[in-house]
């Protein structure tokens, strides 16, 4: 079983900062790309920022310059360091992992879920 479980979230005023982690754990024998997602109230989930195992990353328009997305390959973690926020960056952020579990092909796994809410 892999289990991604994210932390950070909460409540900060526009102009503020905020970092989000997510560790993925359990029976696990390689991580491909990591990321993290959002979901906005009545909206899709979005991509906001992707990192591949070998540091290849990938930002949303709308937060590039604002967001900085960082990876240890040796403990399985993804982090998001996010500036400037505005109230529209207001979401329930979902981590993401595409593993290989032991002894099973590549799946995708989710977190489930952080709420940041950027307001006054």
């Amino acid at each position: 079983q892999v289990q991604l479980v994210e932390t950070g979230g909460g409540l900060v005023q526009p102009g503020g900062s905020l970092t989000l982690s997510c560790v993925a754990s359990g029976s696990i024998f390689s991580v491909g790309d990591m990321g993290w997602y959002r979901q906005a109230p009545g909206e899709q989930r979005v991509m906001v920022a992707t990192i591949s195992k070998g540091y290849r990353i990938n930002y949303a328009e709308s937060v590039k310059g604002r967001f900085t997305i960082s990876r240890d390959n040796a403990k399985n973690t993804i982090s998001v360091q996010m500036d400037s926020l505005k109230p529209e960056d207001t979401a329930v952020y979902y981590c993401y992992a595409y593993v290989v579990p032991r002894g099973k092909d590549w799946m995708d796994y989710w977190g489930q879920g952080t709420l940041v809410t950027v307001s006054s």
